[in-house]
């Protein structure tokens, strides 16, 4: 009985530190924007406060920011380069996948292992290269330039991602579709297409983000504001004096082009756990 007592209190214990975890988890995580909010909401000088929630909730900082500088346009720009980043950075990962996880050839490995490698590489070693290269193809200050710079960051995660469950797909739906005269172009958009539906939407959404969320590039290979992506217009805001930041503008923003991306992660997320644990389990 005394052994019984001692096991529930011990799982009792056990359950208590494990939900303090997490609302620790929890709590280290979302109070930063949450911080955002209050801030982007308050004006003036109840911005150097530290009350939990404003006294007067003001709209101004997120009116500024659209009627004082083109950031509407700002959005529009990365939402522009971001679907067209993601779109062909998929189509060409989907086929290059196909190749490199059905096809068997000399250098396979060490073709897909070069990809990977690409990704090791920080933005800042491949700046000049890629400056001289969208200078050289008329691209700077340009949509395209942003979208062709952007395929060394995307590529090399979704091909490598895609390539890993292209691999796993069974060798036996391939084998029938042949026998039945189907093309490659038709076994990749009709029958593994629809097997890699979760996988992705799980890569397109963290390619999304991530060209969502590139500064480097997008400072260096913009020169306009009305070309300029968000993450650069946030940089670039200024008060009324060189040395002066608009705090509230730069939360108000903050909080703007999140927004979108936790909409996104909602709205997707039963595909995301689905491509994320796609494989995980055999048999």
């Amino acid at each position: 009985m005394a052994t019984s007592r001692k096991f529930s209190l011990s799982k009792l214990c056990m359950s208590a530190m494990f939900y303090l975890v997490v609302a620790a988890i929890v709590l280290y995580t979302v109070f930063p924007f949450y911080w955002a909010v209050v801030s982007s909401l308050k004006s003036d000088s109840a911005l150097f406060t530290t009350d939990l929630w404003p006294k007067r909730v003001s709209l101004n900082n997120y009116r500024s920011i659209f009627l004082e500088q083109p950031f509407g346009h700002n959005i529009l720009n990365s939402v522009i380069v971001a679907v067209v980043t993601v779109s062909i950075g998929l189509f060409v990962s989907v086929t290059a996948s196909y190749a490199l996880g059905r096809i068997e050839f000399r250098g396979r490995t060490t073709l897909l292992m070069f990809i990977l490698s690409a990704s090791m590489f920080p933005q800042v070693a491949v700046l000049s290269g890629m400056f001289e290269l969208i200078h050289a193809l008329g691209l700077y200050n340009r949509h395209f330039g942003l979208i062709l710079s952007y395929m060394i960051i995307v590529l090399p995660f979704t091909v490598w991602v895609l390539t890993t469950f292209m691999r796993a797909l069974p060798k036996e739906l391939e084998e029938a579709a042949i026998m039945d005269g189907a093309t490659p172009w038709v076994i990749i958009t009709r029958i593994f297409l629809p097997l890699l539906t979760p996988v992705l939407f799980t890569t397109g959404i963290l390619a999304f983000i991530a060209a969502w969320n590139e500064f480097l590039f997008a400072l260096t290979f913009t020169l306009t504001d009305n070309m300029r992506t968000v993450p650069v217009a946030i940089a670039l805001m200024t008060g009324n004096s060189q040395f002066e930041l608009p705090w509230g503008n730069i939360m108000a923003a903050s909080v703007v082009v999140t927004l979108p991306l936790i909409g996104l992660v909602l709205m997707f997320q039963k595909y995301i756990i689905s491509g994320l644990t796609a494989g995980a389990v055999k048999g």
